[in-house]
């Protein structure tokens, strides 16, 4: 098995973080499948909701720090393959953290351990956050002397009290589960042997609704995020105008009325 896991389940793309043993941080190989498994899913009209999550106790570290990183800042020349491949293409570093890559399909953290840096950074990215107990969430960046710019800096101050965010920016300490809980920034503590049930059981309810309607929810959310209303109120019409003209919309109410379940194509 690879340090990256990709399967299909029923519509529902699972993606494992699965180098547990370095505490499931990022390497130049990693970092280019998880590039390729997020184009892929998004590509497969098969798959409508995605979970993301990692083996062992840690969901991610983040980057390697003796791989990754030296590769990013030039400290080291390309090694191999995956390091030309990464350099060549800085496209798929910000497809792998989900950022400037457009993904409208819903994804679920399934948050196993501690989440860090950009590990961290990651489900910023996400739609629904279940975490374990023993889970944690922090950006120590500071502490080496970098900045979490895989999102952080945009995103997390959007995503719970400003206050709040800026005390993780600046301090690089990690929270636990039961803060992150309290601040809004995941959804439901859940135990640990439990936690891909629970994801799953999310997973399986959107992946059973219009496809397209979850997708346009997402587009519009995320798009008109931070403007004005008289700029968000046309792109929520925009998306609602898609799903209103489609096969789908009509197929929706039809099934409700003759009392069956709806068959869904995304169009």
């Amino acid at each position: 098995m690879g340090d990256l896991l990709f399967e299909k389940k029923a519509g529902v793309a699972v993606v494992t973080f699965n180098r547990p043993a370095k505490k499931n941080a990022f390497t130049p190989e990693m970092v280019v499948n998880l590039a390729d498994a997020w184009t892929e899913f998004r590509d497969d009209e098969t798959l409508r909701v995605a979970i993301l999550t990692g083996n062992g106790d840690t969901f991610s570290a983040g980057a390697d720090l003796g791989r990754l990183i030296p590769l990013l800042t030039r400290a080291r020349p390309a090694e191999d393959e995956w390091d030309r491949r990464l350099i060549a293409d800085p496209k798929l570093f910000q497809a792998a953290i989900l950022r400037r890559f457009e993904l409208w399909k819903p994804v679920i953290a399934a948050v196993n351990g501690a989440a860090l840096a950009g590990g961290c950074e990651i489900l910023q990215a996400t739609d629904i956050r279940l975490a374990a107990p023993e889970a944690s969430f922090g950006l120590p960046e500071p502490k080496r002397g970098i900045v979490p710019g895989g999102g952080s800096l945009v995103r997390l101050a959007r995503q719970i009290p400003y206050v709040r965010a800026m005390q993780i920016l600046l301090t690089g300490d990690a929270l636990p589960a039961s803060t992150a809980l309290e601040i809004g920034f995941v959804n439901e503590i859940v135990p640990r042997d439990q936690l891909l049930d629970r994801a799953f059981a999310f997973a399986a309810r959107i992946a059973q609704y219009g496809p397209l309607a979850v997708r346009k929810i997402k587009e519009a959310v995320i798009r008109s995020q931070g403007r004005p209303l008289e700029e968000a109120f046309p792109i929520e019409e925009e998306c609602s105008r898609d799903v209103m003209r489609s096969a789908d919309a009509r197929e929706g109410p039809r099934a409700f009325m003759e009392k069956r379940r709806a068959n869904f194509t995304g169009h």
